[in-house]
């Protein structure tokens, strides 16, 4: 509080000593004035501990804030921003009102004292929509064209924190503040130029506003940044790429503008701190929902950056190269490089992690990726460990729900597989499956009932013996509470249930005829379903339906959503005189399996 103190003292009365410019100073001074640089000296003689958001002390602020004297104001300003460099509080509009106003005053000086307390104040959640409500965003934007440097930094500091409320983002870009801030990306002054870049992150968090950024030129000073000597810099704009790089129009200006982006990206990867190369790796990851970067990633050496990161000892950097890895495997071109860079052996590794179940999941979803192409031979999977990592884990307690769910569909692709389906039958692991169709996580259910139907639809007589052994043995009671689950909450482990049971009968029609037309509860609550007309409320999606090999459609390779971004909902399917198509053909399909059970041997 010193210089604040020291600038409201010099403007007190003069000594006879002063000289003569003493009765020419005087008369700027209205009473208000006077009484108000009194009753704050007055103030801090006696009392350091005064709050000057409120009360006596922010009366008499204020009086100077609306001084027409430049010393006043300045002091008024000045001590402003000295409280709130250690005062930093939700504050009421009285005490913003000052602040604000000194914004506008005719005074560089003044307006960077006042922007500097603005942005202190701004970093509380309750001021942030105050400051916009009170007209704060409209003085900052001028601030912000203003040639003065300090003036910059404070300006663009507080919309920066500003911008960290969600309700506040559109009204911030609505105020014309994106192009100024754009063109603050490209200031000389790093401190500037830091700010800047952090608020254009702060922007990017919504898809409407990555659009308008991107109209706003965002994406080109964005990409120049990359080549910012400041590690804070650096690490901002590579964030805010990543988010731009979300959304499908985002990638495509990215893709437009920025023609060596993902080679500079793999070089700060391989030279920059942890913080920086695991930013990278999970914008490399989100760039990587689209085909050509998932090409272009490996085309420029990117699976040679990502091995050592994948052997770090730091969880970070593991755990972004791993996402990212996720999502070059969907693309089958990328099978065979993954696997001649050495990466399986590594993603093995990391499957039994039990205290790391976000790691644990983008390992199985890439070895399931890169085990989906039927055509390739399997034998690296096997010298790997596949099935002893994946069996391992399994048979943990208190694996992670979401785990269970990567592990089931993993199996689902496995199932469909030539080299891989028999592991399945021989190591026992269909008692594991069988365990997991109990386990009350709906999803887990469902893609463990697609494994057990793959494993079976197949055509392979010794899985569906398999499987049936385990129908006393925990396989009836679950296909059973999956098949009587309300409306509500069958979702799609249903329709899963039903594909087991036609598949174990395609395979085994005399034994499994006989054993349900002796299954009352079975046949019955089969029968309900078939007979039954569900409202759309209840549909199952589209997607769901088109994962049923043979009998709904080939199983495909799926493609991994960006667990960072916004996961589009799945469309509800098309109602058809009432009803879904996908509820109608699960009926159909209970009726075929109620046909099949009654025909005559």
């Amino acid at each position: 509080m010193g210089s604040g103190l020291s600038a409201i003292s010099c403007c007190q009365r003069r000594t006879e000593a002063e000289g003569p410019s003493c009765t020419e100073y005087q008369p700027l001074l209205a009473d208000r004035e006077r009484q108000a640089v009194a009753t704050l000296v007055k103030l801090f003689e006696n009392d350091t501990r005064i709050s000057f958001y409120e009360g006596e002390p922010l009366r008499a602020l204020t009086v100077l804030a609306r001084s027409d004297v430049h010393h006043l104001q300045l002091s008024a300003a000045t001590a402003f921003s000295e409280i709130s460099e250690f005062d930093v509080r939700a504050v009421t509009r009285e005490a913003l009102a000052p602040i604000l106003y000194l914004l506008q005053s005719m005074y560089a000086d003044v307006q960077q004292g006042a922007s500097s307390a603005l942005g202190n104040l701004a970093g509380v959640s309750e001021n942030k929509r105050l400051i916009v409500e009170l007209g704060g965003l409209e003085l900052l934007v001028r601030q912000m064209l203003s040639p003065s440097t300090d003036a910059q930094i404070n300006s663009v500091g507080c919309i920066t924190n500003l911008a960290a409320d969600e309700e506040n983002k559109l009204a911030i870009a609505r105020s014309g503040a994106l192009v100024p801030l754009v063109r603050l990306g490209r200031s000389r002054d790093m401190r500037v130029q830091r700010n800047a870049t952090g608020a254009l992150l702060n922007m990017t968090h919504r898809a409407e506003l990555r659009q308008m950024l991107v109209a706003a030129g965002a994406v080109t000073v964005l990409g120049e940044l990359l080549q910012a000597k400041d590690e804070e810099t650096l690490y901002y704009a590579i964030t805010a790429l990543s988010n731009i790089a979300v959304d499908s129009d985002g990638r495509d200006a990215l893709w437009k503008a920025q023609a060596g982006l993902v080679a500079e990206l793999l070089h700060i990867m391989q030279t920059r701190k942890i913080k920086v190369q695991a930013q990278v790796a999970l914008t490399l990851r989100n760039l990587a929902s689209d085909a050509r970067y998932q090409l272009a990633i490996v085309q420029h050496g990117g699976l040679d950056a990502l091995l050592p990161l994948l052997q770090s000892s730091y969880t970070a950097l593991v755990v972004s190269a791993a996402a990212c890895l996720r999502n070059l495997s969907i693309h089958a071109d990328n099978e065979d490089p993954i696997i001649c860079a050495g990466l399986l052996p590594e993603l093995m590794d990391l499957v039994p992690q039990a205290d790391q179940p976000e790691l644990q999941c983008h390992a199985i979803a890439t070895i399931r990726n890169l085990a989906a192409n039927n055509g390739s031979d399997k034998q690296a999977f096997l010298d790997a460990g596949l099935f002893d990592r994946f069996q391992m884990t399994l048979e943990v307690k208190g694996v992670q729900p979401q785990v269970l769910c990567e592990l089931a569909a993993a199996f689902s692709v496995f199932a469909l597989n030539d080299q891989l389906w028999r592991p399945i039958v021989e190591l026992g692991i269909c008692r594991l499956l069988v365990q997991l169709l109990r386990c009350g996580h709906m999803d887990t259910e469902y893609n463990t009932c697609l494994a057990l139907g793959s494993l079976v639809g197949k055509g392979h007589p010794e899985a569906a013996e398999e499987l049936m052994r385990f129908w006393p043995r925990g396989l009836r009671k679950a296909l059973l509470q999956a098949l009587t689950l309300p409306e509500y909450a069958a979702s799609n482990v249903r329709p899963g249930a039903l594909w087991v049971i036609m598949a174990l009968l395609n395979s085994r029609p005399t034994v499994v005829r006989k054993t349900l037309r002796s299954d009352a509860p079975i046949l019955t609550a089969i029968e309900s379903i078939g007979g039954s007309r569900v409202s759309s409320s209840s549909t199952c999606t589209s997607a769901s339906w088109g994962l049923l090999p043979s009998i709904f459609g080939a199983s495909t390779k799926p493609e991994d959503p960006d667990e960072s971004t916004l996961n589009a909902d799945n469309e509800t399917a098309v109602v058809d005189d009432g009803f879904a198509p996908e509820v109608q053909r699960m009926h159909s399909l209970a009726r075929q399996i109620v046909a099949l059970v009654q025909d005559s041997d």
